[in-house]
């Protein structure tokens, strides 16, 4: 099975094609980095340059593996609009993957897990996580402020790929397992595990988990 994996959720992104074998053989056959700021510009020709590259055509996508959140606003618009296109032009599944439990899932950590994610501003994306057996369960997603970061963090050992929020927990005296940033190979994997668990959107389902309001979200509740 060919799948397309693309992450635009940060500053900068990627986009792959893999192949899925089996209930868990996932090969990442090429990764192309995304430049940040011109995912808009970048990700439709890339998926065409990387289809020809190996030879295949969009046709022969059978499913798509979109990281949806958290992250960046206009990142995740391009990425997730461009995904539910080809998906809805091709009549291909989708599958919405976290940032926050494929971080959660890199350490290899058991049990209650608290994977964590800096989100500008003096404030963390929080992911509350119950790992078993290779699988999480999603307890809570949320927005913290630093000190609540930590206070809810207190149970856990909190997971990230952020050296100063690591270093922040440590001298909090909390657990930490610090992680490389998750690439195409780990949201793959994820993507493909769903995807035989049936957990599958159709084009006009998938939405961005934003977790964090828009500034003009804001404005508007504050103006109400």
């Amino acid at each position: 099975m060919l799948l397309l994996v693309t992450d635009t959720s940060g500053k900068n992104g990627s986009v792959a094609l893999a192949r899925a074998e089996g209930p868990s053989a996932v090969e990442v056959i090429e990764s192309v980095p995304l430049a940040g700021g011109t995912f808009s510009a970048q990700l439709v020709p890339q998926i065409a340059a990387l289809l020809a590259r190996h030879g295949f055509s969009k046709t022969e996508i059978d499913g798509f593996v979109v990281v949806s959140g958290p992250g960046s606003f206009t990142g995740l618009r391009v990425g997730l609009a461009a995904i539910k296109a080809l998906a809805e032009i091709l009549h291909k599944p989708i599958v919405p993957v976290s940032l926050l439990e494929v971080v959660a899932l890199a350490s290899r950590a058991l049990g209650k897990v608290l994977a964590a994610l800096d989100a500008g501003r003096g404030e963390v994306y929080a992911g509350q996580y119950q790992v078993a057996d290779a699988h999480a369960q999603l307890l809570r997603e949320q927005l913290l402020p630093n000190d609540e970061f930590l206070s809810v963090a207190r149970e856990s050992v909190v997971v990230t790929p952020d050296q100063a929020l690591a270093g922040m927990a440590r001298n909090a005296g909390l657990s930490v397992s610090e992680v490389e940033l998750p690439g195409a190979d780990t949201i793959a994997r994820l993507g493909w595990r769903k995807m035989q668990a049936g957990e599958t959107v159709a084009p006009e389902q998938l939405e961005a988990n934003y977790i964090r309001r828009s500034d003009a979200e804001v404005l508007a509740k504050n103006n109400l």
